[in-house]
């Protein structure tokens, strides 16, 4: 599956997110990311609220690029048993982190610095236990992680300009948990 964010059309005469250049009519250019969660047991049932797993949620780069440039802010609705249900985060890396016992949907919501795009939503399973062969243990953890590619048809000329250029997180090379390739993407 591929996400679009879509916006307003609008013909401001320079670049910035409240004038953001109009839309480039024929261009798209396209973002993957991975998303999921990691997981790690207790081993054994925590005394002082019955927890037995940490675990983190997470958006990342499928390259090795900074999205900082074109994210503003990541959102991730957690069950409304946590307090503090719906976190913000504003900066990389892009993740919460939290302890409990059970299997719930989050959603994750991606905002960009060009306001003329509309937020993307996914939605994740988090994953304590392992029950199918696209949970991976790695490092004494459950790894639950999809490749997703975030399409932007028609950009403003803003956000053409903050998804083009991007630079490198670090040197070094680049890895994932799992081995999320492109044609493991949802469909």
């Amino acid at each position: 599956m591929k996400l679009y964010p879509q916006g307003t059309n609008s013909n401001p005469t320079e670049l910035g997110p409240e004038s953001s250049g109009g839309r480039m009519k024929g261009v798209c250019v396209v973002k993957p990311v991975v998303f999921g969660n990691v997981a790690r047991y207790f081993g054994k049932k925590r005394e002082e609220d019955g927890h037995t797993h940490q675990w983190t949620v997470y958006v990342k780069p499928y390259n090795n690029e900074d999205m900082s440039v074109y994210i503003k802010k990541v959102t991730f609705k957690l069950h409304e048993s946590y307090a503090n249900q719906n976190r913000v985060v504003l900066k990389p890396p892009y993740e919460v982190t939290e302890t409990g016992w059970g299997e719930f949907e989050i959603v994750i919501k991606i905002y960009f610095h060009d306001s003329n795009e509309r937020p993307v939503t996914l939605y994740h399973i988090l994953k304590l236990f392992q029950s199918g062969p696209e949970d991976v243990l790695s490092k004494n953890a459950l790894v639950s992680e999809f490749y997703e590619e975030i399409v932007f048809q028609d950009p403003t000329a803003f956000m053409h300009h903050l998804l083009t250029t991007t630079h490198p997180i670090t040197s070094g090379v680049w890895k994932h948990e799992t081995d999320c390739a492109p044609n493991s993407s949802l469909s």
